[in-house]
């Protein structure tokens, strides 16, 4: 094993995942080419990677992940996920939000998993829906679990500090940790607070790449996914449209105020049908 495939392995991504409910040949190709893409930092590997995605037998994976797939060992990128209804809204007021989407961006939200080297949610994700955050609707290596808790507001109860499927990272405020170095399975990573007082998505991204951490998937909630885009430390957000209207709830995003549409963020999108709904994905860059 070269030392780059140790390095993933060390990461915790090549732990056997439960039987799939979902998979198809096709998969199998794409994360061959994200793996074998990320395995060896050079121009060959990549290229192999690109050409295994060309010849995938589904066009729609094909179109989805295929551009996910060839990403260097090094090369830093991060998208983030949200589910939404035609309102603008993730969850109801009270935090309810599931299943906002149906069960084609469930199991897209698991490919995303399964592609990725860490998937971080911020601390009311883990607080209201208690997820695994592992990959079990298809084929693939369970992620890094990074949960983002400036305040260290979570006592350790939720699945992803006490099952030892994957490794657990939890990221707090250097001055609320008071020595702490673990939580429960979870190893407990300290950040000095930026110059507004949270945790600088920057600063989180460099602090996961130097543990190997480059191919991240933010999957939510909100504020946490605000934050990076706000920060410009997203390559890409993808956006699931459920058709449903809430009324009142919870936003999807929220930046500053502008005063001109000039002014808005107006990135270059795909759109993809998810059943019946309507993932569209933004390009910042990559």
């Amino acid at each position: 094993m070269n030392a780059a495939a140790e390095k993933l392995a060390l990461v915790g991504k090549d732990l056997p995942p439960e039987p799939p409910a979902v998979d198809s040949p096709a998969w199998q190709t794409l994360l061959a080419a994200r793996y074998d893409g990320a395995a060896v930092a050079q121009a060959s590997s990549v290229a192999r990677a690109r050409e295994a995605v060309a010849h995938a037998d589904d066009a729609v994976l094909n179109a989805i992940y295929g551009p996910l797939c060839p990403v260097a060992l090094d090369e830093g990128f991060a998208i983030a996920h949200l589910a939404q209804s035609l309102d603008g809204r993730i969850a109801t007021v009270g935090g309810v939000s599931r299943w906002l989407s149906g069960d084609e961006d469930l199991l897209h939200t698991h490919r995303m998993r399964a592609l990725a080297d860490a998937v971080l949610v911020g601390v009311n994700t883990v607080l209201y829906d208690d997820p695994q955050l592992t990959v079990r609707r298809c084929t693939g290596r369970h992620p890094v679990r990074v949960v983002i808790d400036p305040e260290f507001r979570i006592d350790g109860s939720q699945r992803v500090f006490t099952d030892p499927v994957a490794p657990t990272l939890l990221i707090v405020a250097a001055d609320r940790a008071a020595g702490r170095r673990s939580l429960g399975q979870a190893e407990v990573v300290t950040l000095e607070r930026g110059a507004g007082g949270d945790l600088d998505p920057i600063a989180i991204r460099r602090v996961l790449a130097s543990r190997g951490l480059h191919w991240l998937f933010i999957e939510g909630g909100g504020t946490t996914v605000s934050r990076f885009l706000r920060a410009g430390a997203l390559e890409r957000l993808q956006l699931t449209i459920a058709p449903v209207i809430l009324g009142s709830g919870r936003p999807a995003l929220q930046l500053p105020v502008i005063e001109d549409l000039r002014d808005s963020l107006r990135p270059a999108t795909r759109q993809f049908q998810l059943g019946s709904d309507t993932l569209v994905e933004c390009i910042f860059r990559g």
